[in-house]
């Protein structure tokens, strides 16, 4: 038993530290000037203002239309769910680029649903609902199998009883099955912002300006190389750090997680 825990300790300690040696070395080798002076760039702060705001934006649209479909999926059996789970994966296996034309080619100004709603106002190419509707699309999967995971862990018999006592099924899911699971998708509406946050491929089709973040971090690599560059990274990486350990905390409350 020793020797099973040892071996486990060390193959855990290299992939932690596989995964935490380029951020910090990304941290400690930035040039402290420019990372001062990029911490008051007027175009950096409004570019993560916007690449939160707009993933933020993302993730409650989902958690409204998401959680239903996994409610479903956790709850019901009929014709072609498994055809149904697989589109909602979709978007995993599907190359971002890929899908940031596929979007463009139904929400552009010219073709189909993006001609129609232009003509009520409602643009997705050049605008902030673009970069949501990109960072939606690629991570809704996140967010809807999670919640559908939290679904599947509430014993039904739990609603028949609360069905039985006269609760209407309204009463039942958000007085029982919401309640016993909200932590589970909690965390899936956290991966998904997190997602939304690093999304780069679809966005860039679609929305290129007003730029996020990971395609300013872009811009500037492209123009003026990785010294400039690795300051934005280094704060949208320490900026993310400190909201999702917060927010990692808040989800594990009761559980003893932190």
């Amino acid at each position: 038993m020793k020797g099973f825990n040892r071996v486990f300790s060390l193959v855990s300690v290299v992939f932690v530290l596989l995964l935490l040696i380029p951020v910090v070395n990304l941290v400690v080798t930035a040039d402290p000037a420019l990372l001062r002076d990029t911490v008051t760039d007027a175009q950096v702060l409004s570019s993560i203002a916007l690449t939160l705001r707009a993933a933020l934006w993302a993730t409650a649209v989902c958690v409204v239309l998401g959680i239903p479909v996994a409610y479903i999926l956790a709850r019901r059996d009929f014709p072609g769910k498994s055809i149904v789970q697989g589109i909602i994966d979709l978007p995993v296996m599907i190359p971002h680029t890929a899908m940031g034309i596929a979007l463009l080619m139904v929400y552009g100004r010219k073709f189909m649903l993006g001609s129609f709603l232009g003509k009520l106002g409602l643009f997705f190419v050049g605008t902030e609902a673009g970069i949501s509707l990109a960072m939606a699309y690629v991570s809704l999967p996140l967010l809807v199998n999670s919640a559908r995971d939290a679904f599947l862990a509430v014993d039904p018999k739990l609603e028949s009883v609360a069905r039985t006592l006269g609760a209407s099924a309204w009463q039942t899911f958000f007085r029982i099955t919401l309640p016993l699971s909200w932590r589970t998708i909690l965390s899936g509406a956290i991966m998904m912002w997190a997602r939304g946050i690093s999304e780069f491929g679809a966005v860039v089709i679609l929305t290129y300006h007003p730029m996020i973040t990971p395609i300013l971090i872009w811009d500037r690599f492209q123009s003026y190389g990785l010294k400039y560059a690795s300051p934005v990274a280094v704060i949208l990486i320490l900026l993310c750090l400190v909201i999702f350990a917060c927010l990692r905390w808040i989800s594990g409350r009761g559980r003893g997680a932190f």
